[in-house]
């Protein structure tokens, strides 16, 4: 097991920045979200109120944790604590495909392996980093909530569960590298398992058993088949059991120790499951750099797609439920204002699905950029640019890529709003297509939003090429967390305000806020000239 040592302070010393994003980003989460919501919902009719309304409308539950009762501490665990273990997610499957498939396509693991260093060298270094990283993130959640003058027992409960699901992830992305031969393939395999298993999660809390007074609910057996669920399920601040950790725990190890063999039944650049094979000749809609832009980029594209069509489906499907339940529930008719702003119950819920909406068609252009970072550092870029192909030229087919992926994201999700209220109509339930107007007004204002996003990752790749990846999707969650969630934590207007989702137009009754329509479309506007702009001058940046 030589050079384990030397490969983990590289991979420290490399990760430093990104590392302490994540983690001290997530910490910052948990203070502030518990502070926002201790003010927001002060009084236990407060959040007993709004616990009987999410488990008497289980569609709340599902981006929502495991009601465990109206205690302070249980009630913000249950609110947030999925969304910190999402973040721990993100951050360990990101790390171990970067670490470990990333390193192989970039020629870094050859050389490694040139070395008396052990072929598992790479991994078992990755694997410590990856544990430490998470022990990190476990340690400073648990100090935010402490912080933020909640209970110690619970608190590190807490802390150890967000750990425990990045534990867990870290062992996703090593047998996905493991798979796969490319790094996207890789990652986008183990985002995918991490969406599918977040939403078991909440579709198990959804069907599990309420208690008599609607203050708890004991999850059904699908939770128990997501990490997310195992986290929840130690209840922090209520009955702080940490036996589901230990399930935690030895599913990482199994995944941890599967890498570890997998390993060593593979030859250096191979993967389990093979590459398709491609043509001998390329076809003629390849022949010029958008085309190829749109090839590299399609399949991410219509995956985003579908799930922007499931989205927009909900938002009108369940519009007249949540409607229905916060017509007879305050609590949860000033939630909904305060995320959604001043109109009805309706076109809230609308205005929630969207913003959303909006963040997934930031994801899919970020993802867009990631891939020209990708072509790039993998040298494939250079050789497309030594033809008549100017770099700038280059860059601008993949921001009209990203922004077609952000169009078809946010059309897919109108498609699925009409198809939602056709459904209501045929099912005489109703149906109201007036809302298709809320549907055009707040997805048009996503697009403006999902666009800034697209540009200020296109200004990072140009002035930090190789922060590229881990900033892009830092800015992305971070501006989930602040305009999808900073309304309801109590987070001040200023700091709300700096998320593109949650200024971008939305409908107040008859009218339309405009917000921050004309802020969005100039940052959009300077973001794609000066990336552009700065492209001509920028010099090729190889390498990871």
């Amino acid at each position: 097991m030589n050079g384990i040592g030397a490969l983990l302070g590289q991979r420290i010393r490399r990760d430093r920045l990104q590392v302490a994003m994540w983690t001290i980003g997530t910490a910052l989460l948990a203070f502030f979200a518990s502070v926002g919501v201790a003010e927001s919902y002060g009084t236990t009719q407060d959040r007993t109120s709004l616990l009987a309304a999410a488990i008497a409308n289980p569609v709340i539950l599902l981006f929502r944790g495991l009601p465990s009762g109206a205690d302070e501490g249980a009630f913000i665990t249950f609110l947030i604590l999925p969304w910190l273990c999402l973040l721990a997610a993100f951050m360990s499957t990101f790390l171990a495909v970067r670490h470990t498939r990333g390193d192989e396509e970039a020629g870094r693991a050859e050389m490694l392996a040139a070395t008396p260093a052990s072929r598992f060298s790479p991994v078992i270094a990755t694997i410590v980093h990856g544990t430490l990283s998470n022990v990190l993130l476990a340690i400073l959640v648990a100090t935010g909530f402490i912080a933020a003058g909640l209970g110690p027992a619970g608190s590190i409960l807490a802390g150890a569960a967000t750990g425990s699901v990045g534990f867990v992830f870290l062992g996703v992305g090593l047998i996905a590298s493991q798979l796969f031969r490319t790094s996207r393939a890789a990652n986008a395999v183990s985002v995918w398992t991490l969406l599918a298993l977040f939403l078991a999660a909440g579709i198990g809390n959804a069907l599990g058993t309420p208690s008599d007074d609607l203050q708890r609910i004991d999850s059904s057996a699908l939770t128990w088949l997501s990490p997310f669920g195992w986290a929840e399920n130690t209840r922090p601040f209520a009955e702080n059991n940490a036996l589901p950790l230990a399930l935690a725990a030895a599913v990482a190890l199994t995944l941890i120790a599967g890498a570890v063999l997998a390993q060593s039944a593979r030859d250096l650049g191979e993967s389990f499951i093979a590459e398709r094979a491609g043509r001998v000749e390329a076809s003629g809609a390849l022949s010029t750099p958008i085309a190829l832009a749109w090839r590299l980029s399609r399949g991410a594209v219509v995956g985003w797609a579908v799930g922007g069509l499931v989205v927009g489906a909900l938002s009108t499907s369940l519009a007249s439920i949540v409607a229905e339940v916060g017509s007879t529930n305050p609590t949860v008719e000033a939630m909904l204002e305060q995320i959604a702003g001043a109109g009805n119950i309706e076109q809230g819920t609308v205005t929630i699905f969207f913003t959303m909406l909006g963040v997934l068609a930031a994801c899919a252009a970020v993802q867009t950029v990631c891939r020209a970072r990708q072509e790039e550092s993998q040298g494939t870029a250079e050789m497309l640019l030594a033809t008549p192909v100017h770099r700038v030229r280059w860059l601008a087919g993949y921001l009209l890529i990203g922004f077609v992926a952000i169009v078809a994201v946010v059309g897919a999700g109108a498609i699925g709003a009409a198809l939602g209220i056709g459904g209501q109509a045929v099912n005489g339930e109703g149906g109201d297509f007036a809302l298709m107007r809320d549907v055009a007004v707040v997805g048009g204002g996503q697009i403006a939003a999902a666009s800034v996003f697209l540009v200020v990752t296109a200004l990072i790749f140009v002035a930090l090429p190789r922060a590229t990846i881990a900033l892009g999707w830092t800015l992305v969650l971070l501006g989930m967390v602040l305009g999808l969630f900073g309304p309801l934590f109590g987070f001040p207007a200023w700091l709300t305000d700096l998320s593109p989702v949650g200024i971008a137009p939305l409908i107040e009754g008859d009218t339309v806020d405009a917000r921050g329509l004309w802020w969005l479309l100039g940052a959009t506007t300077v973001g794609a000239v000066g990336s552009l702009g700065l492209m001509r001058r920028r010099e090729l940046a190889t390498g990871g």
